[in-house]
């Protein structure tokens, strides 16, 4: 019985990890970027199934209060560290989740050099503490890969179209950099490694600021500014919720298969940008108007994952629609906004 499986069955998924610990032990895991989006909510997955979770974020957009409930239990601990620098932890772990970099284009454009250095050198630094550790690794890489794409769906084998000198380049060139490192130290030293190429994730638990799409319209919607949409708002998008992409990457990990090769996660459904401003102002009752700006440089036209291998080999394929995803996600927006000032909210006009 896979994970997913076993995920979405009756059977408490806890039990089928708790049979897979070394006898006598705990399984422990590393999570880069773990106070960030997607890896702060890895970080409590593995505690509420009874993992040992080392979280490592510089915090330069991790959140200290995404990891808030974790600080006082007994199997997790916070360290406060740059994945560019050598590692060394307090005890040896199994498993390894590189979710180190921001991933949201202003957050990442604002220093583009220690962008790639995190992506690159981070890489190397990882790649050498899994060796040292024996530990399986996963690397977080990105639909980015495939620049502005000229085929849709994006299939894995397809090498992309990416600029390696514009404004995006310090990410989509990063990531693809760690991949080939990955790569390289799987043919050359052995290592046991993943890769998913992940379709813009969404959810509860977002930085409201971050100058993604849906953070952006969310906030700018709640609070009935202008929707800032950039281009004509005929580009597309496919969006993945945040429990459905966890599931998709902790599915990848376990699995016991030669799974080296990159593999997209993300949710097929493809939306125009349009589209999404549409569904948000339907959710949130928002009379904010449209305002349409220049499309930045290098901006996909397309983004749309090709999931068969998922599914084929992962038994994965998200569950959670636009609709009702945005239905769990506004209400976290809204208490966000509340507890401060409407002023901290003004998004970075990035998407």
């Amino acid at each position: 019985m896979n994970y997913l499986t076993n995920l979405f069955s009756d059977k408490d998924p806890a039990e089928d990890y708790k049979t897979k610990r070394v006898a006598g032990k705990q399984h422990s895991i590393l999570i880069t970027g773990g106070a960030g989006f997607l890896g702060s909510r890895l970080c409590s997955r593995y505690i509420d199934l009874g993992y040992r979770v080392i979280c490592l974020d510089n915090l330069s957009t991790g959140r200290m209060t995404n990891i808030a409930r974790l600080l006082n239990h007994p199997r997790f601990s916070f360290v406060k560290h740059d994945v560019t620098r050598p590692v060394q932890l307090p005890r040896r772990v199994s498993m390894i989740f590189n979710m180190a970099c921001p991933a949201s284009p202003p957050k990442y454009q604002a220093d583009p050099i220690h962008t790639m250095k995190t992506n690159v050198q981070g890489a190397l630094n990882l790649l050498d503490l899994a060796m040292e550790h024996g530990a399986r690794i996963l690397q977080a890489s990105t639909s980015e890969v495939y620049g502005d794409p000229e085929m849709s769906p994006q299939q894995e084998s397809y090498h992309g179209n990416v600029n390696t000198v514009g404004p995006r380049s310090c990410y989509d060139e990063g990531k693809r950099a760690a991949e080939t490192i990955f790569h390289d130290y799987r043919d050359y030293h052995g290592a046991d490694i993943r890769i998913a190429r992940i379709f813009n994730a969404y959810g509860p638990g977002m930085d409201p600021t971050d100058g993604r799409v849906v953070s952006n319209f969310i906030t700018q919607a709640l609070q009935n500014k202008p929707i800032t949409v950039y281009g004509d708002g005929s580009q597309t998008r496919s969006f993945c919720f945040l429990d459905d992409m966890v599931d998709g990457l902790m599915s990848l990990m376990h699995c016991e298969e030669d799974r080296g090769d990159p593999i997209n996660i993300g949710n097929p459904d493809e939306f125009t940008v349009a589209e999404l401003a549409g569904l948000v102002l339907s959710q949130t009752g928002s009379c904010s108007d449209l305002s349409f700006r220049a499309l930045p440089q290098d901006d996909p036209r397309r983004r749309r994952p090709d999931i068969s291998t998922a599914r084929r080999a992962l038994g994965w394929s998200p569950k959670v629609s636009l609709r009702q995803g945005l239905m769990e996600t506004i209400p976290y927006f809204e208490a966000e906004i509340s507890s401060v000032s409407a002023n901290s909210f003004a998004p970075q006009m990035v998407q």
